[in-house]
C-alpha cells in the first residue's frame, strides 16, 4: 500500500510566514498549460539499493531550505485570473512510499508490457496533481519513491515547471545526489536564496524586450497566419482524452562522437541535427510524392541565465529559458543540409534578440491555444512538430552513479496539452546520448513513435557514416 501522504497531502508544519510573488508572464503561461497536461517536469531514478528515505528526506528539506520557489504554493485568484507563489518559511515536502504490491498494481495496469521504470515514469507524468487551478493551493514539489522488486526502486522528484526549468532540474538532481552520496550534507551548504527570485521578464537586458507596437502587431498575425499552413505529423486518435508517453533515442560512444564530431565541424550545435533528423523522418512517413514541399515548424528552449540582467548562475532554480520558434520548408535535404539550415536560422533569430522580444507574443498564443483548441489542427493543440533545447546536458559522474547503486535516471515534462509532436530532453551521459522523447498519446501511437524515433536514429547514425567513407 502507499505510505506517507497517500492522498499527497505534506505534512504539518509549525505556523510560519509566507511571503507573495506574483507569477511573471512566462510563469502564467505555464500556470495556464499545466493543468491541460504541459509542463510537469519528473526526474526519476532507478535504483540497485533499497533509498535511505530519511537521507532522501533531509535532502529534500535541506534543498527547499536552499530555494525557496521549490517550498512555494502556487495560488490562484479568479476573480483577476492571476498567479501567485505562495512561500512558507519551512520546508514541507514528505516522499510518498509505494511498496511491492501497490507498485506491482500501478505497473500492472498502465504498463501494456512495457518496462516498469519507464511506466512509472509515465505514471508520474500523468498524475493530475495541478489539474483544477481553481482547487486549494498546491505545492510545486511532490516526492514518490516505488519498490519495483527486491533489487529495484524508483525515486520521482515532479515539480510544476513554472517553478523548475530544464537547468534547475539538472542543477536539483546533481545536488540531490550530492547530499544523498555525501551522508546528507549540511543546511549550510550550497547556495542558499533569501527569497523567490524575478520572473525572467523582470531580468531582461534594458532595451532586448522592446518591439514597435506595429511591428507586434505584424509577428503576431504572421505566427498565427503560418501556424495553418505547418505540417503535422500524422494525428491517429484525436479525440480520446490524452496523456504524455515517452520513448528513448539512444546511441552508443562511438555514434554519439562521430555526430558531435560532425556538428562541429559544420559550426552547428546538436540541436540542428536532432530537429533536421526529426523533420526529415516526419516527411518520409507520409510517403508524399518526391518533390512535395511541407512546412515544419521547430521550437528551440534557451536557458538565459547566462545573458539577463544580473547575470543568475546555472544552478539558479525557476524558470528562465525563452524560445524561438522557426519554420523549414523540407522537401529531400540530406540530414546536414537541414541541420546547418535550421541551425543557422536560430542563431539569426537569437542574433536579432527574438528570444526577448517575442516572448510576450509566444506566451499570448500559447495562452490562446490552450483556450482556444479548435484553433489548431483537428483540436489537437500542436503548436511545433519538435522541440529540442539549444544545449545538451553533460553528464559524467558515473563514478558516483555507482556508488548509489544509479541504474538510470530521465529528467524530462509532460507535453499532452499544448506543446509539439515529440519533446526532446537531450543528455550525454559518459559520452553516450541518451534522448527522452515525450509525445502527446494516443494523438500519437506508440508504435508510430517508435517507428519516427528509430527512423531519426538511422538519419543520425548514417549521417555521420556517410561522411566518414
Amino acid at each position: 500500500m502507499a505510505q506517507e501522504g497517500e492522498n499527497e497531502t505534506q505534512s504539518p508544519a509549525m505556523p510560519d510566514s509566507i511571503t507573495t510573488r506574483p507569477a511573471g508572464g512566462t510563469e502564467f503561461s505555464w500556470c495556464k498549460a499545466v493543468p491541460g497536461g504541459t509542463g510537469v517536469t519528473v526526474l526519476s531514478l532507478l535504483v540497485s539499493k533499497p533509498p535511505p528515505i530519511s537521507l532522501l528526506q533531509n535532502a529534500l528539506h535541506n534543498i527547499q531550505n536552499s530555494y525557496p520557489i521549490l517550498r512555494s504554493k502556487i495560488h490562484h485568484d479568479p476573480s483577476s485570473n492571476t498567479f501567485h507563489f505562495l512561500t512558507p518559511s519551512n520546508p514541507r515536502v514528505q516522499i510518498q512510499i509505494f511498496d511491492l504490491q501497490s507498485t506491482s498494481h500501478i505497473v500492472q495496469t498502465e504498463s501494456n508490457g512495457h518496462d516498469p521504470f519507464h511506466t512509472l515514469l509515465e505514471h508520474e507524468m500523468n498524475r493530475d496533481t495541478w489539474r483544477d487551478p481553481t482547487a486549494d493551493d498546491t505545492d510545486v514539489l511532490y516526492s514518490s519513491m516505488y519498490t519495483i522488486s527486491d533489487d529495484r526502486f524508483a525515486v520521482f522528484l515532479r515539480l510544476h515547471t513554472s517553478a523548475c526549468d530544464r537547468a534547475a532540474a539538472v542543477a536539483l538532481l546533481k545536488e540531490l545526489l550530492r547530499r544523498v552520496g555525501g551522508g546528507g550534507g549540511g543546511d549550510g551548504d550550497g547556495v542558499r536564496e533569501e527569497k523567490v527570485s524575478l520572473a525572467i521578464e523582470d531580468l531582461i537586458p534594458e532595451g532586448k524586450m522592446n518591439k514597435p507596437f506595429w511591428a507586434r502587431g505584424l509577428d503576431m498575425l504572421g505566427y498565427s497566419l503560418n501556424s495553418l499552413r505547418f505540417a503535422n505529423l500524422n494525428f491517429v486518435d484525436a479525440d480520446s482524452p490524452r496523456s504524455s508517453r515517452i520513448v528513448r533515442l539512444q546511441l552508443n560512444a562511438d555514434e554519439t562522437k562521430n555526430l558531435l564530431a560532425g556538428c562541429k565541424s559544420r559550426g552547428i550545435k546538436l540541436c540542428g541535427a536532432l530537429a533536421a533528423a526529426g523533420m526529415i523522418a516526419s516527411q518520409v512517413s507520409k510517403f508524399l510524392p518526391e518533390h512535395q514541399r511541407e512546412k515544419y515548424a521547430v521550437v528551440t528552449l534557451i536557458d538565459c541565465r547566462s545573458i539577463l540582467d544580473p547575470v543568475l548562475s546555472s544552478n539558479h532554480v525557476g524558470f528562465y529559458h525563452s524560445a524561438i520558434l522557426n519554420t523549414h520548408d523540407v522537401c529531400g535535404e540530406t540530414l546536414w543540409e537541414l541541420a546547418k539550415r535550421s541551425y543557422t536560422a536560430f542563431v539569426n533569430a537569437v542574433n536579432c534578440n527574438k528570444h526577448f522580444a517575442d516572448m510576450s507574443d509566444l506566451n499570448f498564443l500559447m495562452c490562446k491555444a490552450i483556450d482556444n483548441p479548435g484553433l489548431t489542427p483537428s483540436s489537437s493543440l500542436r503548436t511545433a512538430l519538435i522541440s529540442v533545447f539549444e544545449d545538451p546536458v553533460f553528464d559524467d559522474s558515473a563514478e558516483m552513479h555507482e556508488e548509489l547503486g544509479l541504474v538510470d535516471y530521465v529528467g524530462c515534462a509532460s507535453t499532452h496539452g499544448v506543446g509539439p509532436s515529440i519533446a526532446i530532453f537531450d543528455t550525454i551521459r559518459d559520452g553516450k546520448l541518451d534522448c527522452a522523447c515525450i509525445y502527446p498519446y494516443p494523438l500519437h501511437s506508440r508504435e508510430q513513435i517508435q517507428g519516427l524515433i528509430d527512423h531519426m536514429k538511422r538519419i543520425l547514425v548514417d549521417g555521420c557514416n556517410s561522411e566518414n567513407q
